[in-house]
């Protein structure tokens, strides 16, 4: 592949600031050449041709967009349909600037805070006219500048200020010239040599101490409370190991540390067993946290715009919980023991390794526990994220000693274990009892799947799930019937699956935050976060209050329907016109990605107030009615 052949380019003037770019639809072509060596697969019909590319899309800011792309083309026979499109574009290519650059007078001339470019020979199409002028060489010119041009006769002459962050110093300039000629754009490109010694150039230096402030600002304020006058690495570890304490209380995590505090009753009478199953359970929960962390954070380093519950934005993590809870939930209603369906070591596995069960279980508490953010925690993770490698990791670490501090103060404090009820029919009944709740966790994963995939993707996973359940009671049975019903139940598992599964895995497009969308769910007069948009709105005087939610996030689901739906607060939402923005990070969405960064924040929820001059309001991630109209008051 060669160098792209960029057409005559548009300058933008952005305020004090220009841009140069294109508007509308533009067409990039890129040569490709295909050398004797290659040599197509003896049966292809096609040849693919693949594109990886990146670009900016810019309004009031500039959002980062990339994309893969492949063309099929037949290997015998050729297609030129777009050849109009293409010739006008080759058309519209800079034409090399036929002139003598070994005279003296075409060059660029330095002076102390400006240029001046001199072109012996122009063409006589642009004679007079006012010239567009591209450099090619970026970080020289002061690109929003109107240049002082003359003409005499054919010679042309511009006089540019310099940048005041100049950063280059070259020998020869590349700059296009275009001008519109009959109604149309035509542009030159010359090569123009520098006469003299540039003036030194600017230092890269770091940001500018107001916008620094004013970041540091932000940042504080985003961390609430602890960050009084600004958030420390023990504060944030204080706050992680609070956070990780008030997940046990969250309704995604109880089921499975119910199932923890009966098996803590089946050992409460040895208490070796009881504390070793304590430490077990801790080492599952820290190293799993540790673990998410660190792939969070690599992905991070490796361009990912990622953040806390990320994994929960697949379709695919969503499907795979759905189908462990159903399994979990069958197993505790009592339809299969692991020994009906297993061979005989793996079933026995959780006798003869209780260690292994009690690590195993902490790994399913932290698989659930990340949609359940707590107060403080999203400012503790958000911090972490800006954190070197190891201070980050230590900070997930201690929202995992959080979680599982209970139950290893359990394990080793006697008295614990003397209060618990002693073994009896009751444990039947309270096992089977805690398959409704894992149930109706399937429940809300098969509703957060829908929001990506859905309702077929929704559809989808129910079946599949149904058609695992047979198989699953399909290897309850006893003798021929076992076998034969086993083999049609997993043939019809793979055959829905081999039809349906791609329903499940199969993101829908983003609806609710893409440019040009109004209503984000059709209620109480929100709208869809997009990039800008808040800017937009303060512009007017009007106040903005965005909710960054997402369907996974449970503590997001119960802020929206009591604090948020409280009729005092819609009334002074109401009463002080604030605009209600809702950014749906269900699916992964870059761009709010960012946005929480710059709050110094990394998961939802996040509750934001703006109001044009003041500094964002940050509110606490368990929101109550006081503290939103109290920040509402203040508008």
């Amino acid at each position: 592949a060669g160098d792209v052949a960029w057409p005559l380019p548009e300058k933008i003037p952005i305020g004090p600031l220009a841009n140069y770019g294109f508007e509308g639809t533009v067409l990039l072509p890129v040569p490709l050449t295909i050398t004797p060596a290659f040599k197509p697969p003896l049966l292809a019909t096609e040849v693919e041709v693949k594109l990886r590319a990146a670009w900016l899309i810019c309004k009031k800011e500039c959002i980062p967009e990339e994309g893969e792309f492949s063309l099929k083309i037949p290997v015998k026979g050729s297609t030129a349909l777009n050849a109009p499109q293409f010739q006008a574009t080759f058309d519209a290519l800079p034409k090399p600037l036929a002139v003598n650059t070994s005279k003296p007078d075409t060059r660029v001339t330095l002076q102390d805070k400006a240029i001046t470019l001199t072109v012996v020979g122009m063409p006589a199409a642009l004679q007079g006219k006012t010239l567009d002028i591209f450099p090619e060489t970026p970080e020289v010119i002061d690109n929003a500048a109107t240049p002082a041009q003359q003409w005499n006769g054919a010679v042309w002459s511009a006089n540019i200020p310099l940048s005041g962050q100049r950063l280059n110093s070259p020998a020869v300039m590349p700059v296009v010239l275009a001008a519109d000629v009959n109604g149309q754009r035509q542009g030159y490109r010359v090569e123009l040599p520098v006469a003299g010694t540039w003036p030194a150039a600017a230092q890269l230096s770091g940001v500018n101490p107001a916008l620094q402030s004013a970041l540091d600002n932000n940042a504080a304020r985003a961390f609430g409370a602890l960050s009084a006058p600004g958030l420390t690495f023990w504060a944030a570890l204080v706050g992680a190991l609070i956070g990780g304490l008030i997940l046990n209380l969250m309704p995604c995590v109880f089921p499975v540390l119910a199932i923890k505090v009966v098996s803590f009753t089946r050992h409460a009478s040895d208490r070796r067993a009881h504390r070793i199953s304590g430490f077990a359970f801790t080492a599952g929960v820290v190293l799993s946290f540790v673990a998410l962390g660190a792939l969070m954070i690599a992905l991070r380093a490796a361009g990912e715009g990622l953040g806390w519950g990320f994994q929960l934005q697949s379709p695919a993590v969503v499907a795979a919980l759905a189908a462990l809870f159903t399994l979990i939930g069958l197993n505790l209603a009592g339809l299969f023991e692991f020994g009906n369906v297993l061979p005989s070591g793996l079933a026995t596995l959780q006798a003869k390794h209780p260690v292994v069960d009690s690590f195993l279980s902490g790994v399913l508490a932290v698989a659930v526990a990340s949609p359940c953010t707590a107060p403080f925690m999203g400012a503790s993770l958000g911090f972490a994220i800006g954190l070197p490698a190891l201070q980050a990791l230590l900070i997930f670490a201690a929202i995992g000693v959080g979680l599982s501090l209970p139950y290893l103060a359990a394990s080793l404090v006697p008295a614990f274990a003397r209060a618990l009820p002693r073994p009896g029919v009751w444990m039947d009944t309270f096992k089977k009892f805690m398959a409704f709740p894992m149930f109706a966790t399937v429940a809300w994963l098969v509703w957060v799947l829908g929001q990506q995939s859905g309702i077929d993707g929704a559809g989808a996973l129910l079946t599949l799930l149904v058609g695992m359940s047979l198989v699953i009671w399909s290897f309850t049975l006893k003798g021929r019937t076992r076998l034969t019903i086993a083999t049609l139940s997993i043939a019809t598992l793979v055959l829905l699956t081999g039809a349906i599964g791609q329903n499940v895995i199969k993101l829908l497009p983003p609806v609710s935050n893409v440019a040009g969308s109004t209503k984000a769910d059709g209620q109480g007069g929100w709208q869809a976060w997009e990039p800008g948009r808040v800017d937009q709105i303060l512009a007017t005087g009007q106040p903005v209050f965005v909710d960054f939610t997402a369907a996974w996030c449970v503590t997001c689901q119960y802020n929206k329907k009591t604090t948020l739906a409280d009729a005092g607060v819609v009334a002074d939402l109401a009463a002080k016109n604030v605009a209600l923005l809702r950014a749906d990070w269900t699916r992964r969405d870059p761009a709010i990605t960012a946005a929480l960064q710059q709050l110094g924040r990394n998961g939802v929820p996040v509750y934001v107030f703006y109001r044009a001059g003041s500094t964002p309001v940050v509110l606490s991630e368990i929101l109550s009615v006081d503290e939103v109209r109290g920040v509402i008051a203040k508008l």
